[in-house]
């Protein structure tokens, strides 16, 4: 089945194979929520992004091979409810963005700040702290040597908008960080994953910066 990126609670997961990384998106209930196996096709090493809900979907997507390090992308709950279940079963790493960490359910072995790496095996995911949504929320981003760049972007980004913020200093803080930070600096082609629903690319989206300013949300 090719990758579309659409997934629904209860059904199955989504597989894009890349040269280097397998990305695996599982929908968790009951909000919903993306969740991403990443696995090092040399190395078998594999990263969670969002331990969001459902251990026991998220353990089964994660399979026999381990787990070697959780990133959680924000504080909200709905993206580490499954976190300590996930944590205690496989004994990996809980890694989330400074100034979040203290606000996830569990404690953070280390904290992530903006142009740090997390390792995937052989490849990095570089780190993109993004201020609006949360005080630490956080992207992360595959340039995929032999591809187009790959990016997770929690609730900081979605098809038609950026995330949910609660006051006009976090909007004009977070669709800054979104434009200089993503959109200036990757190119169209830069396929990225939200924490809910489908997914886009910047290309597709990019026309819509400015609508998304003016309107303020």
């Amino acid at each position: 089945m090719s990758y579309t990126g659409h997934v629904t609670v209860g059904g199955p997961p989504q597989v894009r194979e890349l040269a280097d990384l397998i990305i695996t998106k599982v929908a968790v209930g009951p909000m919903s929520n993306n969740a991403y196996v990443l696995r090092c096709r040399h190395t078998d090493e594999q990263v969670l992004i969002d331990a969001a809900n459902d251990a026991e979907t998220l353990l089964e997507t994660i399979g026999e091979g381990g787990l070697a390090r959780v990133v959680t992308t924000h504080r909200h709950g709905d993206h580490w409810q499954a976190l300590a279940e996930v944590v205690a079963d496989t004994g990996a790493r809980c890694l989330a963005g400074r100034h979040d960490a203290d606000e996830i359910g569990v404690p953070a072995d280390d904290l992530l700040d903006d142009g740090d790496e997390v390792p995937v095996g052989r490849s990095r995911l570089r780190v993109i702290h993004l201020v609006g949504h949360t005080p630490g929320s956080i992207a992360l981003l595959y340039d995929d040597p032999d591809g187009m760049p790959h990016l997770f972007t929690g609730d900081a980004l979605f098809p038609g908008g950026v995330g949910k913020t609660w006051s006009a200093d976090d909007f004009a803080s977070l669709i800054d960080d979104v434009e200089h930070k993503l959109f200036d600096r990757l190119p169209d082609e830069t396929w990225f994953y939200p924490g809910h629903g489908d997914d886009s690319t910047l290309g597709t989206e990019r026309p819509s910066l400015a609508e998304w300013r003016a309107r303020g949300w």
